[in-house]
């Protein structure tokens, strides 16, 4: 098949969810495609990538979209009923870019990555997929509800409510990916639609690889990585930097608490101190795993899955996370990652795993188990492939 990517984020390097996302599929998905790529890149320096992706796709079209007009593309959204992450990648080049590559590569699919992204590709005469990393009117709605200064919850009141209405956009796809069953149900209650199918996130095996197994003996290190200017990140390192660390760490005084994940913005560097690190960018992030006692996702919204969770399974690290992202996992708490609804759970899961070397190899080994058989990016492939058939088949029909 002929299949059209149209990407919000040029796919390397893969850092971030949505870049791991298409990067990994699609350099599985080539092996027996032809793939096409469109996509906006925001800095030129991205550009310097091009020779990483090109093996994966027959023809590439990028279109510039610096932050500053995305910002300026914000301001009249302001005043609309526009969501405000619809505007930021407003672009009238990428709409004609999309429709020059549907008609001259003779496509036979479309996959769109993002709601974002769904405004140059709804109106598309061809079988077509929107692939979402999380049902976004869901994010926003928790994000509101976290203790923020008012201003920044008004605005993500009407963001979510505008993201709800833009979200109806999925009924002129012929299916609507995400990746957990709470997203599904959410959106298909939402917009009273069954077109709405799972495709999970994955994990690479390849660079996440125990090899020799990790180490249970203790290594007296608290992780969380992430991109450390992602919003939900940043408020769940504060979190769990300001109410729960002080207790945990006071029990165990070899311990330290390590913030890893690039671009850390002011806030979590101000964290640095009474045993917190904050590294910045790491080269290989599989060394952080290899070092962690135990990984942490305090996350107080968001949707989806976490890769950090992911990433931790397959390393064989026990987790401790908060409901956020737990349901898109479809696993029992315990089986790799520990569930903790609040403050006072999460500190004594934390605990107990720092306590306690067989409970951190029990946890640790089950979610290895999981990561293997259920989230590898090869396995993740073929299943969209089998979607992006059934598609077009059907479409044909």
């Amino acid at each position: 098949m002929n299949v059209l990517f149209v990407a919000n984020r040029f796919p390397y390097p893969p850092f971030r969810g949505d870049k791991l996302k298409i990067f990994n599929l699609t350099r599985r998905l080539s092996e027996k495609h032809n793939l096409y790529l469109v996509t906006f890149y925001e800095r030129r320096e991205e550009l310097n990538y091009l020779k990483e992706i090109q093996p994966y796709f027959k023809e590439i079209e990028v279109v510039y979209l610096p932050k500053w007009r995305s910002i300026l593309n914000g301001i009249p959204a302001l005043f609309s009923r526009t969501p405000l992450q619809i505007a930021y990648f407003k672009s009238a080049k990428m709409k004609r870019m999309v429709r020059f590559a549907a008609k001259r590569y003779d496509i036979d699919i479309v996959h769109t990555q993002h709601l974002r992204m769904s405004q140059y590709t709804n109106a598309i005469d061809l079988p077509k997929l929107l692939d979402l990393p999380d049902a976004f009117s869901l994010y926003f709605k928790r994000r509101k509800e976290t203790d923020r200064p008012l201003i920044n919850r008004l605005i993500d009141t009407i963001e979510s409510g505008r993201l709800a209405r833009a979200e109806k956009i999925i009924k002129q796809y012929d299916r609507t990916l995400v990746c957990s069953v709470e997203d599904k149900k959410y959106l298909e209650k939402l917009h009273k639609t069954d077109n709405v199918d799972i495709l999970l996130n994955g994990v690479d095996l390849e660079t996440f690889d125990v090899r020799d197994g990790h180490d249970y003996s203790h290594n007296n290190t608290v992780l969380f990585t992430g991109n450390m200017d992602y919003a939900p990140n940043v408020d769940g390192v504060l979190y769990f930097a300001k109410e729960m660390w002080p207790t945990i760490a006071a029990k165990f005084p070899n311990t330290k608490f390590i913030i890893a994940g690039q671009r850390p913005v002011e806030a979590v560097k101000k964290l640095i101190g009474n045993r917190i690190e904050v590294t910045g960018f790491v080269p290989d992030i599989r060394e952080m795993y290899e070092r962690a006692s135990v990984v942490i996702a305090p996350l107080r919204f968001g949707a989806g899955t976490q890769n950090k969770v992911l990433e931790a399974m397959a390393m064989g690290v026990p987790t401790v996370c908060t409901h956020i992202g737990f349901e898109g996992l479809e696993i029992q708490s315990g089986e790799g990652v520990i569930m903790a609804g609040d403050k006072e759970r999460f500190i004594a899961e934390v605990d107990q795993l720092l306590s306690d070397a067989n409970k951190r190899k029990t946890v640790g080994n089950k979610g290895l188990h999981i990561a293997k058989t259920r989230f590898s990016w090869d396995r993740i492939a073929l299943q969209l492939e089998e979607l992006l058939v059934r598609v077009r088949a059907q479409k044909k029909a």
